[in-house]
């Protein structure tokens, strides 16, 4: 019975994690493409080493995410790692179907406030369901994760801090309102996901806590 609700669990967390990146996909692919948003995190990072040093951004992204994969494996465990890969495979399974098979054209080239707004919803809450059901996108996400912890800033700010710093550092071939575009996107999302995480979490506490009072 209990190895059978393990299973449930596990089948539900596994889920969750598919609902989070497809999300993630739908809107980087929908929204951050084809409106030209910019990126932060780890492809932020890639992208602008292709621009200084013309390195290759898959093989910068994968230089990135190595290290803290091998430190996320003994600090958060090999489940964690598991989901972690689960949910960055789907991630890019997801964007590759819709890059290459979406008909779905939303431009908001004109309204580039409401795109920023949907880009920064969307694709945080998607990220933290990733996060509250026990995975991760990638190693800029791990890497949020643990700094949140350290420092005892919520998850959704150190996202946000650590996109902003590499938005800054892109400005050397970004256009300015592009890029203040994606502040915006990346503030809500940061937002987002620290609602998202920690939804009833709070309320779940305090009740456990009156009850043993």
């Amino acid at each position: 019975m209990r190895r059978k609700e393990e299973r449930i669990q596990q089948l539900l967390q596994v889920t969750m994690m598919l609902v989070g990146t497809f999300l993630m996909a739908f809107c980087y692919y929908h929204i951050n493409f084809q409106n030209n948003l910019a990126e932060g995190g780890f492809v932020g990072l890639a992208l602008l080493g292709k621009y200084a040093f013309d390195w290759s951004p898959s093989i910068t992204m994968i230089a990135l995410d190595i290290p803290i994969l091998v430190i996320a494996m003994f600090v958060k465990g090999r489940k964690f790692l598991l989901n972690t890969v689960i949910a960055a495979i789907s991630l890019s399974v997801f964007y590759d179907i819709f890059e290459q098979f979406s008909p779905l054209v939303i431009n908001l080239k004109d309204h580039m406030l409401v795109a920023a707004i949907l880009a920064g919803v969307i694709t945080g809450f998607g990220a933290g369901i990733v996060i509250r059901f026990g995975g991760a996108t990638g190693g800029d996400d791990i890497l949020a994760l643990f700094l949140s912890k350290w420092s005892g800033w919520t998850v959704g700010t150190m996202f946000f801090v650590l996109d902003v710093f590499v938005l800054l550092l892109s400005l050397v071939y970004l256009p300015l309102a592009e890029t203040l575009y994606t502040v915006l996107a990346v503030s809500i999302a940061g937002k987002m996901i620290t609602w998202t995480v920690g939804y009833g979490i709070a309320k779940q506490t305090h009740v456990s806590t009156a009850a043993r009072n």
